[in-house]
């Protein structure tokens, strides 16, 4: 057969051929008629403005690995593709495009808005689905779906209805985050929290029955002062004990608040030891105002500027109130200190560090704020979704992270699913206009784009009408005017139905029979509680079953010194340009090579491109046995074979045995490193070069038995390697003997008893541990790799001394001279170097113009370098940190390698003394 690979492996052809024949020739198609225990994944939806960044790769090539994998072992799998309408981040864009245009969704209305959105989808919306082909996800892409489309929005309607007729939806006036900018609540995972140089304010309130005593309160925000409820110190501080209960004189209003003893809410270590607490414009405020029975003043309004309607209700001084009445933030802040300043009562004001949250698309300050919302009473979905876990029906992997969520679960909050935006599935809710005439408020304001807007409140105490499509009479008075709840589902409530709603529910569809539950999520750990926790939940809820039953979690993809990657650190690595420049099965090999459990992977470009070096390493091993296989080939048995092709068949053997146990524990790393090693040093740095006098002798009696090992173990690896690098390994196979048309298809490798030869690992590593020894003594003389010498080999063991006989012509032909195998008494009294380890003696002749001196200089530069690295790696062993957090597997490793370092310096030290003898020192 003559060889039908190109000199060199260019990826880019091979991939995009390659995976255009896979997806015309349906390959990745499921179906629940097909034969195989059926395995699935639902993919986690990324957000349809989206492109493949270095952490979609990573997700997605770890779940195409077990996908590929379960294909190739006969499951029938299937992997549900699809993407997450995203609601403020699509939104936002549309409304950028807009404001370029010199509109606005307002100027719009929000049916022409969203028609607006709907086109944008259609066109550009696909990106990130086409950047998921180009990485070869093997998605089922003819059933791909979107959180918006009409099966998902029937079920979303439904599990809406469903837990408000449950009584655990409900709507009720809380404290949320809320963007200014976007007009929304946001959830918390939609919030980023930044580090800021901001101020602590030291401000004296008077004591009402005494005004001059003055209690000193820190806040970092003293304009919210206006909506102050209390001031709270420790109950057990001595220092103010005897305050609790009496009233203060609120500064710049005419109100008085009272002082309260909080031990949850106070550290007395911190500021004054005294808080002033503002229900309606602090999280842990709002908690202590619920746990204290405090009102709620509410000082901004929805666009965050001071409100005028709040201050006069909140008895703030008219004066006061006409000078910050429409000011944001930013500006009233000032004015108040200069207030406080003018009238004596700011002690101080320090330079503080503090964390401000900001809105994770338009970086406004997000601003806890306190509005009418929808809430899932989430404590009865909670229970059963911990004791799923706790059970073991699902498992969550590593399982460390069980105790995460676990602990978050166990302390969870109610949950609010409403967003102020028109992108998303509106909330099935109306209100008849005569019921609820006194709870329906429209104001006008203006927005940031300039637009008027007309903004419709639904206030607290409106009774709602929940159904799946639009009532016609209201039950109450019969009256025929509705006004539809404006708001939208958060996207985590549709994506939370993820796993059931893309199968077909609430059908009960032969999908949904077939592949719920899922078998394995993938993710990262951000979203292990705002999406992860609520699929649980709604899974046990909704289908009496949990979701999946594994969860792996994989690490975050940093830079290479562990910094997180980022634009204006212009430290990101694009996977779409590392494709380009190295292969996408290069950064994909990098990837899973990389996904240790528990450790952030540090990326860099270079260990891409040496997956890559690794690629062409394979290519050209394949080049090579395409100049061989033309030949006759015989497939004798196993204990029939040679030396050299019983080994690698055990070794190969091992190989599928531990990458098979790896990807079972999700050690995508330790079977990628059984992948590497394996091919790398066992098959091309031993077993090509152990078969070349047997392949480049026609005559040779071993040929046919040889190409055959050779064509078979090749074929067998590429089949092994196929999960995680499909491109190089169905291009390589199609052009070996194989049976079937795509390795796509074929089964995946199972160890074999018969192939299991002991005798010949032992006997491998005798002769590893010669040539070692060999070429040890090669680099001491000087003398060039290729140059023919004299050797010696002989062992204390008769047996063992046996076997290097039956491995003579090995070890000649890999030592590259003239071998002898006989006892030391034997050897010629010429000089000779011999280098001795447990039982084994390596001899080389001292011939020519070998420089004694430099040999001895460069043998005691090793014994330093071996004693320097075993005192440093005993260092670690000896250190109580490094053990306590080091795997069990590290800790042997290094143990081992002490070992070692130690046996070799012995070994050289008597090569040492030996040396010096020759040079009569």
């Amino acid at each position: 057969m003559a060889s039908q690979l190109d000199k060199t492996y260019e990826p880019k052809a091979v991939e995009d051929r390659w995976y255009q024949e896979w997806i015309r020739r349906g390959y990745f198609q499921a179906s629940p008629q097909n034969p195989g225990v059926p395995y699935c994944i639902v993919i986690p939806p990324p957000n349809v403005t989206g492109s493949l960044h270095v952490g979609h790769a990573l997700n997605n090539s770890l779940q195409d690995i077990l996908i590929r994998w379960r294909r190739m072992q006969g499951r029938n799998v299937l992997w549900m593709p699809g993407t997450d309408h995203a609601g403020i981040a699509t939104q936002n864009v549309v409304e950028k495009q807009l404001m370029q245009e010199g509109t606005s969704r307002e100027a719009l209305g929000r049916e022409a808005f969203l028609e607006r959105v709907r086109q944008w989808k259609a066109t550009s919306g696909g990106t990130i689905i086409q950047q998921l082909k180009r990485l070869g996800a093997s998605c089922d892409w003819s059933r791909e779906r979107f959180t918006m489309d009409e099966g998902l929005s029937k079920a979303v309607l439904e599990v809406f209805v469903r837990l408000y007729e449950d009584k655990l939806i409900y709507r009720g006036e809380r404290l949320i985050n809320w963007c200014p900018r976007c007009q929304t609540a946001l959830s918390d995972i939609e919030v980023e929290h930044e580090d800021i140089k901001g101020k602590l304010y030291s401000i004296e309130y008077a004591l009402a029955e005494n005004p001059d005593v003055r209690l000193t309160v820190a806040t970092t925000r003293p304009e919210t002062l206006l909506g102050d409820t209390a001031v709270a110190v420790h109950p057990e501080d001595e220092r103010f004990r005897h305050l609790i209960g009496k009233q203060l004189l609120l500064p710049l209003t005419t109100r008085t608040i009272p002082i309260i003893g909080d031990a949850i809410l106070v550290d007395r270590e911190f500021g004054t030891g005294a808080v002033k607490i503002t229900p309606a414009h602090d999280f842990n405020d709002y908690e202590a105002g619920e746990r204290h029975k405090l009102p709620r003043l509410a000082i901004l309004d929805h666009q965050a500027l001071l409100d005028p309607a709040g201050m006069q209700k909140a008895g703030v001084e008219p004066a006061v109130i006409e000078m910050l009445q429409g000011l944001p933030v930013t500006k009233a802040r000032p004015k108040v200190e200069a207030l406080l300043r003018e009238r004596g009562i700011l002690a101080k004001v320090d330079d503080h560090k503090m964390a401000v949250g900001k809105c994770y698309r338009c970086k406004t300050v997000v601003e806890p704020y306190l509005s009418p919302q929808w809430f899932i009473d989430i404590k009865p979905l909670a229970e059963p979704a911990i004791k799923a876990v706790e059970d073991g029906r699902i498992r969550i992997i590593p399982e460390g992270w069980t105790n995460n969520y676990l602990g978050w679960m166990r302390d969870i909050k109610d949950w609010c699913i409403s967003r102020q935006i028109w992108w998303g599935h509106q909330i099935p809710a109306w209100y008849c206009l005569a019921c609820n005439a006194n709870c329906i408020v429209t104001t006008t304001h203006t927005s940031p784009s300039g637009s008027p807007v007309t903004r419709t409140t639904i206030l607290q105490g409106a009774r709602p009408i929940v159904a799946k499509s639009a009532p016609t009479i209201c039950p109450t008075c019969k009256g025929q005017e509705f006004l539809r709840d404006p708001d939208v589902l958060d996207t985590w409530f549709s994506s939370g139905i993820w796993p059931f709603s893309t199968l077909g529910w609430p059908e009960q569809t032969p999908d949904l029979k077939a592949y719920y539950p899922t078998a394995t999520l993938v993710t990262g750990l951000d979203i292990l509680f705002f999406w992860v926790a609520r699929m649980i939940m709604f899974g046990l809820k909704f289908m009496d079953d949990v979701p999946f039953r594994d969860v792996y979690i994989h690490a975050l993809v940093r830079d290479a010194e562990g910094q997180k990657m980022s634009k204006s650190k212009g430290n990101v690595i694009d996977p779409l340009h590392v494709m380009e420049q190295f292969g996408t099965d290069a950064l994909r090999f990098t990837l899973a090579s990389m996904a240790s459990p528990g450790r952030d992977i540090k990326l860099a470009e270079e260990r891409i491109e040496g997956y890559r070096n690794f690629a062409n390493k394979i290519w050209n091993a394949a080049r090579f046995a395409h100049m061989y296989l033309d030949g006759a080939k015989e497939a004798r048995p196993p204990k029939d074979r040679s030396f050299p092709d019983r080994w690698i068949l055990s070794r190969l053997n091992d190989t599928i045995r531990v990458v098979d146990l790896e990807l079972e524990a999700y050690r995508f790393d330790r079977a990628a490193s059984a992948l590497y090693q394996f091919f790398w040093h066992e098959y091309c740095d031993w077993y090509l070069e152990l078969i070349k006098p047997v392949l480049q002798d026609p005559a040779h009696p071993e040929g046919p038995s040889t190409r055959h090992t050779l064509s078979e173990t090749l074929e067998i690896w590429l089949r092994l390697l196929h999960p995680f690098m499909p491109f190089l390994s169905e291009e390589i196979w199609q052009t070996l003997p194989h049976q079937g048309e795509t390795i796509v298809l074929q089964a995946y490798p199972t160890a074999r008893d018969e192939w299991h030869d002991g005798a010949a690992d032992d006997a491998f590593r005798l002769l590893e541990r010669s040539i070692g020894l060999l070429r040890t003594a090669r680099v001491l003389l000087n003398y060039p790799p290729g140059k023919p010498i004299n050797f010696f080999l002989t062992h204390d063991d008769q047996k063992t001394a046996a076997t290097l006989q039956a491995l003579k012509a090995d070890l000649a032909h890999l030592g590259k001279g003239s071998l002898t195998l006989t006892p030391i008494a034997e050897w010629p009294t010429t000089q000779i170097l011999r280098l001795v380890t447990e039982g084994l003696t390596v001899g080389i002749t001292v011939e020519g113009d070998v420089d004694l001196k430099k040999a001895l200089d460069r043998l005691l530069k090793q014994i330093a370098e071996a004693e320097k690295e075993a005192q440093r790696i005993d260092g670690k062993l000896k250190s109580a940190d490094f053990v306590s957090k080091a795997p069990p597997e590290v800790i042997t490793e290094h143990q081992e390698r002490v070992r070692s370092l130690t046996r070799d310096r012995a070994m050289l030290v008597s090569s040492e003394q030996q040396l010096r003898a020759m040079l009569g020192a």
